[in-house]
């Protein structure tokens, strides 16, 4: 559960759950942040390996929180997928109210991230995999409301499992982590939060947690996040540049703008991780190599539309036209500064054209 904030109270140790879970051995804790602590245990009469998650003790302060925890508990046991951690039972035990899930053996994305950067097939292979998971969820009438790196799961076989599927609704104190179901209550984790969350909280859907996936596809691919003016996919890797219509779609402020759905998502990644993989570059030398890049930069056949300073242009001419437009005016009027402008000019088009 590394990333997420720590709650005030430090999580029972498992010698101190053990008299509350007599039917579980309790091995050890595995994870903890604000949405409570995991255990790794074993289920004595099916010999199973589980997960016990622990929610916060400051939860159960809330006098509503029995109500909410019962119907959102049945609910998330209704949701059985692949790619979702399974919830085998819940309940209150020694005054902590907790949930019993499948255990996976493997790490988070965040994990993944802080190891090293992760290549784009496998980028691409995981968001699939939790659009998938997303897009049940949603039919459902389930909303995850914190999809993060820590939230997603990936075992020894590579496959996904999404966690805390609906948590973010049922637990949290405040605005810059996770809150309660009041209206006007921000719900989610800094950063991978999409703008309604913040700004109109009552009016969150699904497609907050598509803004969230984006945020997720960028780290993935570049380890950073897309704060500020952020850099594109394409200019940090090599990548195939609709990576960037991707990312670009997800992030937008609003909703409306965003991919509708997460089967959308997934069509559009799946058509990219299904693309023949670009010819290997040839190493032709430094005479080699500027004559290749004058040719594709001046080249107006080229079928891919060229990006001219990472901004995609509306015509494969325009490189070829605006060199063409400084040559000449620096031709007609003999002055060596308009000839030094068109040289340093052509230098730049061949150098940012892509």
């Amino acid at each position: 559960m590394t990333g997420e904030k720590e709650p005030a109270t430090p999580p029972p140790a498992p010698e101190e759950l053990a008299p509350f879970f007599p039917q579980y051995e309790i091995l050890e804790l595995i994870g903890r942040g604000g949405m409570g602590a995991v255990y790794k245990a074993v289920q004595k009469g099916l010999q199973r390996t589980v997960a016990i998650k622990v929610l916060p003790a400051d939860a159960a302060k809330d006098p509503t929180f029995a109500e909410r925890f019962t119907r959102e508990g049945r609910a998330l046991a209704k949701l059985d997928h692949p790619h979702i951690v399974d919830i085998y039972d819940s309940g209150v035990a020694g005054g902590l109210y907790y949930f019993v899930m499948e255990y996976v053996d493997g790490v988070n994305v965040r994990q993944m991230v802080r190891a090293g950067k992760v290549e784009p097939k496998l980028a691409l292979g995981i968001v699939s995999q939790v659009c998938e998971a997303l897009q049940y969820a949603h039919e459902e009438g389930v909303v995850h409301r914190d999809i993060k790196p820590e939230n997603i799961l990936v075992d020894s076989r590579g496959r996904v499992k999404i966690a805390d599927f609906g948590l973010a609704k049922l637990l949290g104190s405040g605005k810059a982590d996770v809150t309660l179901t009041r209206t006007q209550q921000a719900m989610g984790t800094p950063h991978y939060m999409a703008p309604e969350q913040w700004e109109r909280p009552e009016t969150v859907d699904h497609r907050a947690d598509i803004y969230a996936l984006g945020v997720v596809f960028y780290e993935l691919l570049t380890g950073e996040l897309p704060l500020g003016r952020f850099a594109l996919p394409s200019q940090k890797l090599e990548v195939n540049v609709k990576v960037d219509e991707v990312v670009l779609k997800t992030l937008a402020k609003e909703p409306a703008l965003r991919y509708q759905s997460a089967s959308a998502v997934r069509t559009e990644v799946d058509g990219i991780a299904s693309a023949p993989a670009p010819a290997p570059q040839v190493r032709r030398g430094c005479v080699g190599g500027l004559f290749q890049r004058v040719a594709f930069a001046f080249n107006p056949a080229p079928s891919p539309r060229k990006r001219l300073y990472g901004m995609e242009l509306t015509s494969n001419w325009i490189p070829l036209g605006i060199a063409s437009f400084l040559w000449f005016t620096g031709w007609i009027s003999d002055n060596p500064l308009l000839i030094l402008i068109a040289i340093v000019g052509s230098v730049l088009i061949v150098r940012n054209t892509k």
